[in-house]
């Protein structure tokens, strides 16, 4: 973050794509964008900051990249879509280890965040996972970030590179490692990441945009008989009790939308 700053900060990224910018909104200095691009450009801003890098062996470049020199060609988050998220999924693949963009991995369930952190740090995780956390989206508690998990995950190196983390609750910008969240629909509006059980395959292809349940108990499924499958456990499956029975978040959890539709109440 110091050396973005010193890379000229948010002001040099607008200026950076500022052809792609609504220049005429009206901004909260009673001026246009544009205005105030055009005010910061006529100063030393970008100058005095710049200077920082003096002896470092960096340069601006490096902080922040041309349009027509990026880093990558894609940009750092990536919607997967599939039978365990059909109305989208988020994951920051930028973070994600190469070898865990496409992998199967065996699904281990935990129906709240507490007791996916107690299996992680006492080794109930183990390399080829894909831990879920579910009823932690919108509906299910408020969707509270997913920080405590990640951490324990990013902290140990061998799971860091060897399993994934799948959740209907939301990680932070600074989240690490193969993180999936905002699956949508979320497990509290029965959402198929309610049906996943312990031993499912799961399949993620990045490149591919993809997150699906592909088998069970080891066993590789046909599209088919994964579709009959889940409709057998969503005959037996039941809405749990609300979390909260009263106050704001007793209101916010009943009439929140998915989180890929922005998690809003729709009253």
């Amino acid at each position: 973050a110091e050396f973005f700053w010193y890379a000229g900060g948010v002001p040099a990224v607008m200026e950076s794509i500022r052809g792609n910018l609504h220049l005429d909104v009206m901004t909260v200095t009673g001026k246009t964008l544009k205005e105030n691009l055009d005010d910061i450009a006529r100063t030393n801003f970008y100058d005095d900051r710049e200077r920082h890098f003096e002896g470092t062996g960096l340069r601006k470049e490096d902080i922040l990249a041309k349009p027509e020199a990026p880093i990558q060609k894609e940009g750092a988050v990536a919607i997967l879509r599939g039978n365990l998220a059909e109305q989208g999924a988020v994951i920051k693949h930028s973070a994600a280890p190469e070898e865990m963009r496409v992998v199967t991995l065996k699904a281990v369930p935990f129906d709240n965040e507490e007791d996916a952190i107690n299996a992680i740090l006492h080794g109930g995780v183990h390399p080829g996972d894909a831990v879920f956390i579910r009823y932690e989206g919108p509906r299910g508690s408020g969707m509270p970030e997913m920080f405590l998990t990640t951490e324990a995950i990013a902290s140990n190196e061998e799971l860091s590179r060897s399993i994934a983390l799948i959740t209907d609750g939301r990680f932070s910008g600074a989240s690490r490692g193969p993180c999936i969240g905002h699956v949508s629909p979320e497990a509290a509006e029965g959402g198929n990441i309610a049906l996943v059980e312990h031993g499912d395959l799961i399949y993620i292809d990045i490149p591919g945009r993809t997150l699906a349940i592909v088998g069970v108990g080891g066993e590789r499924k046909t599209p088919s008989e994964i579709e009959a499958i889940l409709a057998e456990r969503r005959s037996r499956f039941a809405y749990p009790e609300p979390k909260y029975k009263k106050g704001a978040l007793a209101l916010y959890t009943r009439f929140a939308v998915s989180a890929m539709k922005g998690g809003y109440m729709d009253i």
